[in-house]
């Protein structure tokens, strides 16, 4: 599918300033890809659709990960956390993509996951990074995101349960999983 295709898809889906930070999150996720000499297609269009399913109500996302058997944990851990999981069935159901790596992406952009592969990890980082993300910790991982991506990641993941923990909110066993497993890696 073509960029302004997809572009004219999600906007429809998004408000302004969310479609304005997908624009954002793609431009970074091509870079990255470049970068790492990742797929550049694949990493534009899992970025394009990382948010398709963010603001569908919470009762219409609890009902997707019902129906399409979709992990029932992740009704336990907040509905912020839905948009990633349901909205890779939904590019599928709704507009027609089908390509396995590409939906993978975009289910583990928020939560991140052990063993991520370099698509996973280009629209993971993308998303944290991309230039309109302003809150402590973000330009460092910014930096480290084009020197080494695997430790951009578990800075992420360390930032985010930091930020979650402070906060009293549960976090999502897959984001400790991916800091546990680069946190071993690093040793």
């Amino acid at each position: 599918m073509k960029r302004e295709k997809a572009l004219a898809i999600v906007e429809k889906q998004l408000k302004k300033k969310r479609y304005e930070h997908t624009v954002r999150v793609m431009e970074t996720a091509i870079k990255l890809a470049e970068h790492y000499s990742g797929n550049i297609q694949k990493a534009e269009q899992a970025a394009i659709f990382h948010d398709y399913a963010k603001y569908r109500s919470p009762e219409e996302m609890r009902r997707w990960v019902i129906e399409e058997g979709l992990p029932h944990d992740l009704l336990e851990y907040g509905d912020e956390l839905l948009h990633g999981p349901v909205g890779s069935v939904m590019i599928e159901r709704e507009v027609g993509i089908k390509d396995p790596e590409v939906q993978s992406a975009i289910y583990y952009h928020t939560t991140g996951k052990q063993q991520m592969s370099l698509l996973e990890k280009i629209i993971f980082i993308a998303d944290y990074v991309e230039p309109g993300r302003i809150f402590p910790g973000v330009e460092e991982v910014r930096v480290m995101a084009f020197q080494d991506i695997d430790n951009a990641c578990w800075m992420a993941a360390r930032n985010t349960i930091r930020f979650l923990m402070e906060h009293e909110q549960p976090v999502y066993p897959d984001t400790f999983h991916l800091y546990n497993e680069k946190l071993m890696n690093k040793k």
